[in-house]
């Protein structure tokens, strides 16, 4: 099906990583340290796409515009980069899907919302990243996704056109910056979706349920 395409990037969390665990472990610590029971990990986990936002706003009911937010944003920040590593492993498939579009002579990269502070230390942590060619987080550019800029800034450095690429990732955002970058996507119904989403509406190129199966769009066996 694309045959023509050069490189392949992917957002991290809900995508490459199921990194949920460590994301509802920082937000459980804070609760314990306000005297809070412990919520379900299922609670969480469909809003681990959000990162910090997300995780306050399921185990405080608190949004960015309240009172004290930031304090407890900084909080969960401190608790999740003690225990990021703690659970967090590629999704089942993502080493043999990573082996063998390498085999396949495409590059590969990473574009991700995720700051610097954490994503980082994750890829130098765990080899499946050793095969990436780019690495851009949220903050390495002037905008995040749904913004372009860092899925362009990633083909810059592996010296690919954008047209040449195919983002894939778990968030209506990803689809949008993908769009907005000129380059084909994939919606990973995997991922961290969440009950609501209605992933036909994100007008992603292709869409697919497990790592493996975006070998299919590249007419790999």
């Amino acid at each position: 099906m694309w045959r023509d395409v050069r490189a392949v990037l992917f957002d991290l969390d809900g995508t490459l990583l199921d990194s949920a665990p460590d994301l509802g472990a920082a937000a459980q610590h804070l609760r314990a340290s306000q005297g809070l029971a412990p919520l379900p990990l299922i609670r969480y986990r469909a809003h681990a796409g959000s990162g910090a936002r997300g995780m306050l706003r399921v185990a405080f009911g608190i949004t960015p515009e309240a009172e004290g937010y930031e304090a407890l944003r900084q909080a969960f920040f401190d608790a999740y980069e003690v225990r990021m590593l703690d659970a967090t492993r590629p999704f089942g498939g993502v080493d043999e899907l990573l082996a063998r579009l390498a085999e396949s002579g495409r590059g590969m990269g990473v574009v991700t919302n995720k700051s610097e502070r954490f994503a980082l230390p994750i890829a130098r942590a765990l080899p499946v990243f050793e095969r990436m060619q780019a690495f851009v987080c949220g903050d390495t550019t002037p905008h995040a996704k749904p913004h372009p800029a860092p899925l362009l800034e990633a083909a810059r450095r592996m010296g690919v056109e954008a047209r040449d690429c195919v983002y894939v990732g778990d968030d209506e955002r990803d689809i949008q910056a993908g769009r907005a970058a000129g380059m084909r996507t994939v919606a990973a119904r995997y991922g961290y979706l969440g009950s609501e989403a209605n992933v036909a509406s994100w007008n992603a190129d292709a869409a697919i349920d497990s790592p493996l199966q975006l070998l299919k769009l590249f007419n790999l066996p």
